[in-house]
């Protein structure tokens, strides 16, 4: 599977007082993206919880803001897996303004890990996460 994204359109809860994207704003939108993802892909996180008693947690991020977002924007949050390990993903994600190329707001590394549920050791990935980038 190639890259994946969502559109996020900015809202004023998303935004400090003078309208400028809140930092911590761009981890939920990354997160969705990611959640959608793994919906994409056939895995539902609540029945892997519930019947499987595995869980995705992020266990790294390395993020580059570049420019800010505002109130309104229309932004494109995209996912591309870069690796696949026996127990964790990481994936590469950009935020840009206004579709696949506008401007880049930001970069990020995230690594995710798979966790049994009851104890939070890792266990092995769903064999449903794609084994290749």
């Amino acid at each position: 599977m190639g890259a994946f994204a969502i559109p996020v359109r900015v809202y004023w809860e998303d935004t400090d007082a003078s309208g400028v994207v809140y930092h911590a704003s761009y981890l939920r939108y990354m997160e969705r993206a990611r959640s959608d993802w793994l919906r994409a892909l056939g895995i539902d996180q609540a029945a892997l919880i519930r019947e499987e008693r595995l869980q995705f947690v992020v266990v790294e991020a390395q993020i580059r803001y570049h420019r800010p977002a505002r109130f309104g924007d229309e932004l494109q949050v995209s996912v591309l897996l870069t690796e696949r390990g026996g127990a964790s993903v990481t994936m590469a994600q950009e935020i840009r303004r206004g579709g696949p190329d506008g401007e880049l707001l930001l970069s990020a590394t995230i690594r995710a890990a798979c966790l049994d549920s009851d104890n939070l050791k890792p266990r092995p990935l769903p064999a449903s996460v794609p084994a290749q980038p």
